[in-house]
């Protein structure tokens, strides 16, 4: 070959460089000019930096290829790396515009700003969970459903009903699981938080119905933070048929419930369902089928996943922490010696003496950060930190860099339960519950499960895992990749 057609390849080749440069740098540009055009030089310097990614999926890819690597934290560090440590960057995630928040006290101002901030949700979730749910409603409608619930969740009464069902639900689970041999530990916890969070809210179900609907909750559990692509062969259309079937088995509970209160003239109350049956606004507005459905949907997915994940986690780290484990079993074991005699069963007095345990939930919590991420969207224009955020555009709140970071928690990778001891963290430094209006109601109740879970398993049981190195997968929610394979053994007294 010579030398004018080397030089000629590579004139065409350098061309063909340019020209790849080049498109790509106007696809990088799409969603720049279609979602800022309109705001003029001044509103566009006062943006946060960052990237909006390719058109329509924006930074979707970016985002899930960080979360299947096994370090979710490397989607915020490529920010930091390219635009350098801020509060807040902007990009493109979930079809929309949006400004990712990464600090106290930014997240702090957006929480409880009710007035710029509403709360959402991504269209997936929206779909998923329900336009009805707490994720849809408005203000006013979402204080009123809040107020009817959070007292049968998280209320004194409540817990102190609920106690001891929960302990003889975790001692008969616990005694089986020793008998089984393997078992895919977080499954067998699902199905175990499942049933509790049944109870409260619909009472007794078969175990053949409760079985098919915390599968059909799995898959749905799936879609709410994939990309809403409707085709078969994608997670989110799964999650939709999973829907569609929870609904009708719910229509048909609701339906049959409204039945037995008619024939009892509504004198029949026993759990949630029959609260939500009964509210009424000022006007006498009663709930329809479909505003009492997607309620029900929404926490009996939140209530069962977010319990057993945590009670896999804690119990991890216990075990993998043999001085930890070893001073939370003798608070336990004190726990016991000081009940009344002739007791026997825990009660609220013994979960409020559980100070060591109560901070390895907390360090549980603050390192595994179950839900790392939450949505508010801008109702108006507004301004944080000298940054504009424009209206429409969504923000989006990452738990994680708050989490861990080292100057508000040292060696925060560390499992480290004794750095809670009279530590009172912050406003907007510790937000596994979210906070403001939309903080979980559900947040008692969840420790109570944990608590009681760890109290029996301490006393009596060991976990061995198969794998313990096996990676974390982290969407839709932080856990090993094997579900916690291995084995739960009852040791000698």
């Amino acid at each position: 070959m010579g030398f004018n057609e080397v030089g000629g390849m590579g004139f065409y080749v350098g061309i063909l460089l340019g020209v790849m440069f080049i498109l790509k740098w106007v696809l990088k540009s799409v969603n720049i000019w279609i979602y800022e055009r309109g705001f003029g030089k001044t509103k566009r310097e006062r943006l946060p930096p960052g990237d909006m990614g390719w058109p329509f999926v924006g930074n979707m890819w970016s985002f899930i290829r960080a979360c299947n690597s096994g370090d979710p934290d490397s989607f915020i560090s490529s920010f930091v790396h390219r635009f350098g440590s801020r509060s807040m960057y902007k990009l493109f995630m979930y079809g929309k515009p949006s400004i990712i928040v990464t600090t106290p006290e930014a997240c702090r101002k957006i929480f409880f700003d009710d007035d710029a901030f509403k709360f959402t949700w991504p269209t997936s979730g929206l779909e998923l969970i329900g336009k009805k749910s707490f994720l849809a409603i408005s203000y006013e409608d979402h204080k009123r459903l809040r107020k009817l619930t959070a007292a049968p969740i998280s209320g004194h009464e409540a817990l102190f009903l609920y106690t001891q069902y929960i302990e003889t639900k975790v001692v008969s689970a616990l005694e089986n699981w020793s008998q089984m041999g393997q078992i895919e530990f977080l499954t067998q916890l699902r199905k175990l938080t499942y049933q509790i969070i049944m109870y409260i809210f619909i009472g007794s179900e078969s175990e053949d119905m409760m079985e098919v609907m915390e599968k059909e909750y799995t898959t749905l559990n799936y879609g709410l933070r994939a990309m809403a692509i409707n085709i078969p062969g994608f997670v989110y259309h799964a999650a939709l048929k999973a829907r569609k079937n929870l609904v009708t088995m719910l229509q048909a509970i609701v339906s049959e419930r409204r039945k037995k209160r008619e024939a009892t003239h509504g004198m029949s109350k026993s759990d949630m369902l029959d609260g939500l049956l009964d509210t009424e606004d000022e006007n006498g507005k009663k709930l329809n089928d479909e505003e009492i459905i997607d309620t029900l949907i929404m926490y009996l997915n939140a209530g069962h996943e977010s319990s057993a994940h945590l009670i896999m986690w804690s119990t991890i780290y216990l075990q993998s922490h043999p001085e930890c484990f070893k001073i939370a079993k003798e608070e336990q074991e004190q726990i016991v010696k000081d009940m009344p005699s002739g007791q026997g069963k825990l009660t609220l007095n013994e979960f409020r003496k559980m100070k060591y345990l109560s901070k390895v939930i907390d360090e549980t919590l603050r390192l595994v950060t179950f839900s790392f991420l939450t949505f508010r969207e801008a109702t108006k224009d507004a301004e944080i930190e000298g940054h504009f955020i424009p209206k429409g555009w969504r923000v989006l709140i990452w738990f994680r860099p708050i989490h861990h970071n080292p100057e508000i928690y040292p060696k925060p990778k560390e499992f480290n339960p004794s750095r809670w001891d009279d530590y009172v963290p912050k406003a907007g430094t510790f937000l596994p519950f979210g906070a403001g209006t939309r903080y979980c109601p559900g947040n008692e109740l969840a420790k109570l499960e944990i608590s009681i879970f760890l109290h029996h398993f301490l006393l009596n049981y060991k976990l061995e895992r198969n794998n313990p190195t096996c990676p974390t997968i982290y969407l839709p929610h932080c856990r090993p990749k094997d579900m916690c394979l291995g084995s739960i053994i009852k040791v000698s007294k």
